[in-house]
């Protein structure tokens, strides 16, 4: 059969860049994440021809499935989820080589087995695999699997050599820092740190790993990359939906730990670190960490650092919604919070001064994710005084994650006309406009990646515990208050009135992205 044609924004990239054969395990097979994002994701590399050779996929999980429905259940969430139409030729190339063990998280019987089914299918291959184990469950079973593969043997496969074992550990990756540390000691008495990729989907993201491209890749950038011409940098990631179905789930969460500490920390460690000496995957993370320890703790009073929220009923695309406690689900009284804000400071040589603000929240006036980096405003002007001609602003560089990828410059221009006038103006470049749409996701990138061995953008575990350290005693004080400082906001709006006063003090304002 011919290779079925790759897309354009694929040009350049090596076939299989040197994937050796591989069973990739994933457990909770039968879950929302395998069915969205992991089964597609799998689909789409061998789409593109850039799954190894020997390529075979095994789910597990608790619940008994025959390897022909486990099979159908896969097809059935790349018709549904994946950004290509199903071609049954790639599928059957796939499906071929797709099976499924069942049994409980916490039987090592039930890793004997895997054991042993792996075991099988190396021996009509006739050749060794590189097992990739990828846990995608609940984070109360993340420990019993991991104690299992390394009883079993597993973990320990080819530890030495090429093929050695690998484990991908969805987020959340602990709850504060004592169960981030304990997480991290289980991983480390069974796996080598090098055999670990922690995984956070927005690092798979075209934008994110284009911010390193801009920074390090136009001289034009990272000369004014610095407390002497940046002003201020605002972190957003926002989010229209409510928590409808999973309010149980967010009860245990809020905002602060299920989108700050993980993702929006990610965003700021690239856009503040400074530069690596070289592409290679640990001197980047080397150097995401010192930035993440030159931030300063963050003060938790009534003049703190911090804001928190919950949305109250409002009006979301044209149609009324309820407030947070309203929500099926959600304990009366609930002190979660949907929104958190923070001002930042990083006491280093490159960013002495400069406030890095940081939101996060539910039910806001549209989705979208996004880095604004504001630079200062030149120190004296042409063009001041005059307020009805001379309509200036900040220079802003911003780059957009979601929904529409890319980035824009805000500059100041004339007006065409006889008057001398000045007016801001947007010039904006979008990934879609460029190389198409249908370009690959972040899980493709993450998965293809860990098959291969980079880890450049998994985290760390000295990475995760360097967030939670900052983000514990904020935790900690929010817990012991209650609803003592909760804000309210509607739903439809930016946020509370408490986030705009972080800004305030430093006669900062959020942008509207």
């Amino acid at each position: 059969m011919m290779d079925s044609p790759r897309h354009p924004f694929l040009h350049g990239l090596s076939k299989h860049r040197g994937a050796p054969p591989t069973v990739v395990v994933i457990f909770g097979a039968s879950g929302d994440l395998t069915a969205r994002k992991l089964i597609p994701a799998v689909y789409n590399l061998a789409h593109d021809n850039l799954l190894p050779a020997d390529f075979h996929l095994v789910g597990f999980g608790r619940k008994a499935i025959p390897d022909d429905e486990f099979r159908g259940l896969a097809a059935g969430a790349i018709r549904e989820f994946s950004r290509r139409e199903l071609d049954a030729g790639v599928w059957e190339r796939v499906a071929a080589r797709t099976t499924y063990v069942a049994g409980g998280y916490d039987e090592r019987a039930a890793f004997d087995r895997l054991a042993a089914h792996i075991a099988a299918i190396e021996r009509g291959l006739g050749r060794d695999l590189q097992c990739l184990f990828y846990i995608s469950t609940p984070p109360s079973v993340f420990a019993p699997i991991l104690t299992h593969l390394g009883a079993s043997g597993l973990a320990a496969r080819h530890v030495h050599g090429p093929l050695h074992s690998k484990v991908v550990i969805e987020k959340p990756f602990g709850r504060d820092l004592v169960s981030a540390r304990g997480l991290n000691r289980v991983i480390g008495s069974v796996f080598e740190e090098r055999q670990v990729y922690r995984i956070d989907h927005y690092l798979g993201k075209e934008t994110v790993q284009d911010l390193l491209v801009q920074r390090f890749a136009n001289a034009i950038f990272e000369p004014l990359w610095n407390r002497n011409y940046i002003d201020s940098v605002q972190i957003t990631v926002a989010e229209d939906a409510g928590v409808a179905g999973r309010g149980g789930y967010y009860e245990q969460s809020g905002a602060l730990r299920d989108m700050i500490q993980n993702h929006t920390m990610q965003l700021l460690a690239l856009t503040a670190m400074e530069p690596p000496g070289s592409l290679d995957p640990e001197a980047i993370r080397d150097e995401k960490v010192k930035v993440l320890n030159a931030i300063q703790p963050l003060g938790t009073g009534p003049d703190g650092d911090v804001a928190r929220a919950q949305y109250a009923a409002g009006m979301i695309g044209g149609g009324p919604v309820r407030g947070y406690l309203e929500e099926e689900g959600i304990e009366a009284g609930s002190a979660t919070e949907t929104y958190a804000a923070l001002r930042l400071s990083i006491n280093n040589w490159r960013w002495q001064g400069v406030p890095f603000y940081l939101r996060s929240g539910k039910r806001l006036a549209r989705r979208v994710s996004e880095i604004a980096v504001n630079f200062r405003r030149p120190p004296g002007t042409l063009f001041a005084g005059e307020t009805a001609r001379f309509d200036l602003s900040g220079n802003t560089l911003s780059f957009q994650l979601q929904p529409d990828e890319g980035l824009s410059m805000i500059l100041n221009t004339k007006v065409p006309g006889l008057e001398t006038r000045t007016q801001p103006v947007k010039m904006s470049f979008r990934y879609a406009t460029t190389f198409g749409s249908n370009t690959a996701e972040a899980y493709e990138r993450l998965v293809l990646d860990a098959i291969v061995g980079d880890g450049t953008l998994f985290i760390r575990g000295d990475e995760a515990e360097a967030s939670w350290r900052l983000y514990t005693p904020v935790l900690d004080a929010w817990a012991g208050a209650g609803r003592a400082g909760m804000d309210t906001y509607s739903a439809g709006s930016w946020g509370p009135l408490g986030a705009e006063a972080l800004l305030a003090r430093h006669s900062h304002v959020w942008r509207q992205p």
